[in-house]
């Protein structure tokens, strides 16, 4: 972050100034959450669910908090030499996010999707990082709390900003990239997530539209074309538009998909002859590994170096990248046990389009031994949620699963669909992911590979981590 002087925030923030803050009060980043204050951080407190930030504000202190913002309407601040007291801290946030982003006005990358909005702007960080001064969201933070917070990490040398925004409603989207005014904006997919507020997929493709709508007409939309809801975004762009996936005519094509052991695939990108600055004269053809398995990250990947190409990154080392990138935590993570079993760790969460490409992956990895997967349930699909349940219950019976092990009476609806679609594999019933842990323990053996999905809410990380660990 820009460093700041705790008046220098007051006056950003629309706060009141503290009296005579320590010398020593610079502010060099920001925290929402007590425990990641570190010397320097602004600590920002904000009411939760069962707690309030500002009673871990003394806390905040003694972990060396230079300052922090304080709610008017709770009276007497502590410490109130550092202190910035402002109306809301929320609010407070949005606008510090906002004047970080304009200060120093990188080339700002939007990215929004039902699925893979996540992962695609890791890639994207990855190879737009390789060639210029990046900076990316961490993990999912992709709301009101987190953009401002990716915003609040930038320097004043950044040259790209990488966010990823999400909707939970019709408005949400506009409401964060009309101040945050994205030059490039990227859509992933379109699919039954967030149902109980959105509906029907027709409004979440209104609500993953409004990111495309933002756009100045300078501004760059880069669409996947292999979805039709986001390919028919592209009449509302003001600007230039870009399509990738591995449909013909795709302005970034992959061709000659083929995968290894583990799923990670290879393919052959046909894109526009002027992104490669060392050959702009002719149609090009560009080799590229992943790094994670799963055949829809092929899409990622091409949105990725679409990007990239833009940022003005040679090709060659945007795909170099994407050969090792990194992304985050509890997505397609492959995990080896050191008693042979492959677990693949996507449990951060799901939807039926996210589950759909797990299983497919699944069938994809090599194995030796069975294959098993272990789901729970799909959260927030609203009146849609039996329905959804069930076709994920008949496709593992289509993929012939060796076993399947349904967690949570929400998601029992996958075991009862799996049971009459013929799932030959071996079948149970588990009450949370402690027990799946103890079931699955019992019953894998070397060789086997476990998909380990659901939803956040269900937590089935521990169940991944404790099949593909030591313990």
């Amino acid at each position: 972050m820009i460093p700041l002087s705790l008046a220098q925030l007051a006056e950003v923030v629309g706060g009141s100034e503290p009296c005579e803050p320590p010398d020593d009060a610079q502010v060099t980043s920001v925290v929402i959450d007590s425990r990641r204050v570190r010397p320097g951080a602004l600590f920002v407190p904000l009411p939760g669910e069962h707690v309030d930030g500002h009673d871990y504000v003394t806390a905040s202190l003694e972990q060396g908090a230079a300052g922090y913002l304080w709610a008017q309407d709770r009276g007497l601040a502590p410490d109130p030499g550092r202190a910035v007291i402002v109306d809301d801290p929320a609010d407070a946030l949005l606008g510090l996010g906002w004047w970080l982003r304009d200060e120093v006005d990188p080339v700002v990358v939007a990215v929004t999707g039902s699925v893979g909005k996540t992962t695609t702007k890791d890639l994207i960080a990855a190879a737009v990082g390789a060639g210029a001064r990046t900076v990316a969201g961490e993990g999912s933070h992709n709301n009101e709390l987190g953009v401002p917070l990716t915003c609040a990490r930038l320097q004043m040398d950044t040259e790209v900003l990488v966010v990823e925004i999400g909707a939970r409603g019709l408005g949400h989207i506009a409401q964060l990239a009309g101040p945050l005014r994205p030059d490039i904006a990227v859509v992933t997919a379109v699919g039954a997530s967030h149902l109980e507020m959105l509906g029907d997929i027709e409004t979440v493709a209104r609500a993953k539209a409004e990111l495309v709508q933002v756009l100045s007409a300078e501004g760059l939309a880069v669409l996947n074309v292999d979805d039709q809801r986001v390919a028919a975004m592209a009449r509302q762009a003001p600007g230039e538009v870009l399509g990738y996936g591995e449909k013909e005519g795709a302005d970034w094509q992959a061709v000659s998909v083929r995968h290894d052991a583990l799923a990670r695939h290879r393919f052959t990108v046909r894109h526009p002859a002027e992104a490669d600055r060392e050959r702009p004269q002719s149609q090009d053809e560009l080799e590229v590994e992943l790094s994670i398995p799963g055949r829809h990250n092929v899409g990622n990947a091409l949105a990725a170096l679409a990007v990239a190409a833009r940022c003005g990154v040679e090709l060659r080392v945007a795909a170099s990248a994407l050969a090792t990138a990194a992304v985050s935590a509890w997505r397609m993570e492959i995990l080896s046990s050191p008693h042979g079993v492959t677990v693949l760790n996507d449990a951060y969460n799901a939807n039926p389009e996210s589950m759909r490409a797990a299983l497919a992956t699944l069938a994809s990895l090599e194995a030796s031994g069975r294959r098993w997967a272990v789901l729970g349930q799909m959260a927030e699909l609203g009146a849609a949620g039996p329905h959804a349940h069930a076709e994920i219950g008949r496709r593992c019976a289509e993929l012939e699963l060796d076993g399947l092990i349904v967690v949570g009476g929400a998601a029992a609806v996958i075991a009862s669909a799996a049971r009459a679609a013929g799932l030959a594999g071996e079948l149970l019933e588990v009450d949370d992911a402690a027990a799946a842990v103890t079931a699955m323990r019992s019953l894998v053996r070397p060789g086997d590979v476990v998909l380990v999905k659901a939803s956040r809410s269900v937590a089935l990380e521990v169940v991944a981590e404790r099949l593909g660990g030591a313990a």
